[in-house]
């Protein structure tokens, strides 16, 4: 009879060798699991060929590798480097939507193409490369993902020169895709986007003083007319996500008889000359013994109106506009402010950096001399109580109307403090900085913000 099994216990160790078993005897279904264990395997008694498909990756303590923080199970693939794709034909119309760790050929010898870029991780990488040289005449637009960013800014960049490339590595939300090495790039990688901006820069009117009315603020614009009889300037073009700043100049006071300047990134207005032939935006009239006005300056105002020169009852002159020079004073009658300028710049024509009306030592309220258009105050008289010199308007840069020797100090009306008017695409939004006072408005294509007080930085995007 045969003998088919044998039970351990019959077996002295080491009694059985390899060579004893016949190949195809032993199955894995024959050996219960846990049963053979490596402390009774021999060092070399088990060969690779007889391994081959035999143990799963589920029977191995580690059953893959980690590579770049992503698990590859053992047997698997994967990409070193950049995972080239096909070259991308743009038509005009579709984008590429990018994934991390990939390259992408872009030929834009037809068409303007977009690279949609995707939710950053720290450390992803995206290459895009210019591959027929033709992103000068077609560019190829890098649109960040949802509110991130590229280069620090929250808009969309351009490939702008021919044969250019980029790698772009996400370093997280503060800078998020920046460029980390590029070719071909000229004096830059990514252009960043810019905005066509209008302005209207107007500083603070000048103060009345000692009889002469104060000029108007410095009258600087890019939509009609500026200041002075001038051509309107060019419009600003601005880096989307560049910080700029805007001031709103205040008006002349008892203590700072000149108005304060109003700044718009590389604008800048001046603030008007006080009422004692002061130079400024626009010239401030000049007092009674004073027989010159002050000189505005050139492309923003006017200058001011003489004095009367004489004794009693002295007429000072009247301060300078952005459009017309402040009047002579005469005997008796104190010169009129010089009118301001008209803008369209909001939708509709506002005019404003009217010069101050002069003051005069005289007790007839019929001759109290008027500011010009557009905010300039009206000059006081001797006469108590109803002959108090006017201030200019507020936001407006009108001059202060000039003292009847009324107001302590000799001083007279205080200055209309100044405005900056910005307009651009209603596509774009501003970020605007805490310590600045405004309000926008949009009309038609257009936003319009008027800034009123105060002084910070803005950008746009």
């Amino acid at each position: 009879m045969a003998i088919n099994k044998i039970k351990s216990g019959s077996l002295e160790d080491n009694s059985v060798t390899s060579a004893k078993i016949t190949d195809g005897v032993i199955s894995a279904a024959d050996v219960a699991d846990g049963t053979i264990t490596s402390a009774k395997i021999a060092a070399g008694t088990i060969a690779n060929d007889r391994l081959a498909g035999s143990i799963a990756n589920s029977k191995l303590a580690n059953s893959s590798i980690t590579i770049n923080g992503s698990a590859v199970s053992l047997g698997g693939s994967v990409t070193a480097g950049t995972d080239w794709q096909a070259e991308v034909t743009a038509d005009g119309s579709t984008a590429t939507t990018g994934v991390a760790g990939k390259g992408y050929f872009i030929n834009v010898s037809a068409a303007a193409h977009t690279v949609n870029l995707p939710a950053g991780n720290v450390g992803d990488e995206i290459n895009v490369v210019d591959s027929r040289s033709n992103a000068n005449n077609n560019n190829i637009s890098i649109s960040p993902n949802g509110s991130e960013k590229v280069n620090g800014v929250g808009a969309t960049f351009t490939i702008d020169k021919a044969g250019a490339g980029v790698r772009l590595v996400y370093t997280g939300s503060t800078r998020g895709w920046v460029v980390s090495t590029a070719g071909n790039e000229g004096t830059s990688a990514l252009t960043a986007p810019t905005t066509t901006v209008n302005y209207l820069v107007i500083a603070g009117g000048g103060v009345g003083h000692y009889y002469g009315g104060g000029g108007a603020g410095g009258y600087r614009t890019s939509v009609g007319t500026s200041g002075g009889g001038s051509s309107a300037e060019s419009a600003l073009t601005l880096s989307d996500g560049q910080s700029y700043t805007v001031t709103v100049g205040a008006g002349g006071n008892d203590s700072g008889r000149t108005g304060s300047d109003s700044v718009f990134a590389t604008i800048t207005s001046a603030g008007g000359g006080d009422g004692s032939g002061g130079d400024g935006g626009s010239g401030g009239g000049a007092g009674n013994w004073n027989g010159t006005g002050g000189n505005g300056t050139t492309g923003q105002g006017k200058n001011g109106g003489g004095g009367s020169n004489s004794g009693a009852p002295y007429a000072g002159g009247g301060g300078g506009g952005a459009n017309q020079n402040g009047s002579q004073g005469s005997t008796n009658v104190a010169g009129s402010g010089g009118n301001g300028l008209a803008s369209n710049i909001t939708g509709s024509s506002v005019t404003r950096a009217g010069g101050g009306g002069g003051g005069t030592y005289q007790s007839n309220h019929s001759n109290r001399a008027p500011g010009g258009s557009g905010g300039g105050g009206a000059g006081g008289l001797w006469l108590p109580n109803n002959g108090t010199a006017d201030a200019g308007t507020v936001n407006t840069g009108g001059g202060g109307g000039g003292d009847g020797d009324n107001r302590p100090a000799n001083s007279g009306g205080l200055g209309g403090s100044g405005v900056v008017i910005l307009q651009y695409p209603n596509t774009k939004t501003l970020t605007i900085g805490g310590g600045l006072t405004s309000s926008t408005a949009t009309v038609g294509s257009n936003k319009v913000t008027t800034f009123t007080a105060g002084t910070d930085s803005i950008s746009i995007a």
